[in-house]
């Protein structure tokens, strides 16, 4: 076996893959919104955060050259969402941006919920999902109703309720379906999906408790952290479901052979 040298170490480093290139966009996303927050500038921190999916689709589309419908419609209701900042008052913003976030997470769900078999579930794992869904819902619920007496907009609650409960039916789909399969695609969309609820939840908290430029940072991290494994997800797909060659048998065999 052939010992690895400080020479092909380096060589193999600088050697630019598209894995490498594409995790080279994440970290200057990263980079770019840290800088922004870290300048203060109000004009800088509402441009950052519409360019992610932009640059995650122009590296995307560097090696690849399709997406589903159903992913397509996620990534342009959540740009949709993201760009909203830049458009409407704060009270709009929000509803909107809530609205547009709500559809996409639906479309997350569409791609994930054929994949949900829950006949094929075996039954201890499909009653842990049960009593941890409700669980979750007691917990929104207690959440809903602490925040109908601190907004007086009732509208802002309902909207805070949907997309709480679309992101609470798209985790458990989606931890439904990494149970009952256990593979790499389930693995990466489930981490997605965490990120994704994370950096709602952090939102949630700088909405409606106590704003922090901190935490404002942290969730569009979690946020571009999400979208990165969204992508990674799909590039993935890409390249188990691309055909095999079907490789030609050249070889010759005896009757003997074949009689054997």
């Amino acid at each position: 076996m052939i010992q690895p040298t400080y020479e092909n170490i380096v060589n193999n480093l600088f050697n630019l893959t598209f894995n490498k290139v594409f995790f080279f966009a994440l970290i200057v996303i990263i980079a770019v919104n840290i800088i922004g927050a870290a300048s203060g500038d109000a004009l800088i921190k509402q441009t950052i955060m519409p360019l992610f999916i932009p640059v995650f689709l122009i590296f995307f589309f560097v090696k690849y050259k399709f997406l589903g419908i159903a992913f397509i419609s996620f990534l342009i209701f959540s740009f949709l969402g993201d760009i909203s900042s830049m458009f409407f008052s704060d009270e709009t913003l929000i509803h909107s941006a809530s609205i547009f976030y709500i559809i996409s997470y639906l479309f997350l769900i569409i791609i994930m919920a054929p994949k949900f078999k829950l006949g094929e579930m075996n039954k201890l794992i499909g009653t842990y999902l049960f009593m941890v869904f409700l669980i979750i819902i007691y917990f929104l619920y207690t959440a809903y109703t602490i925040l109908q007496t601190v907004i007086p907009n009732p509208t802002e609650v309902l909207f805070f309720g949907l997309k709480s409960m679309t992101l609470i039916v798209l985790a458990f789909v989606s931890f439904g379906v990494y149970l009952n399969r256990q593979t790499k695609e389930s693995v990466l969309f489930l981490t997605a999906v965490v990120f994704l609820g994370l950096s709602a939840i952090i939102n949630y908290i700088n909405l409606y408790y106590l704003y922090n430029w901190g935490f404002e940072l942290l969730q569009r991290v979690l946020y571009a952290i999400g979208l990165y494994i969204l992508f990674k997800y799909v590039i993935f797909l890409n390249i188990t479901r691309k055909p095999k060659p079907i490789k030609q048998i050249n070889e010759s065999y005896s009757s003997d052979n074949i009689l054997a």
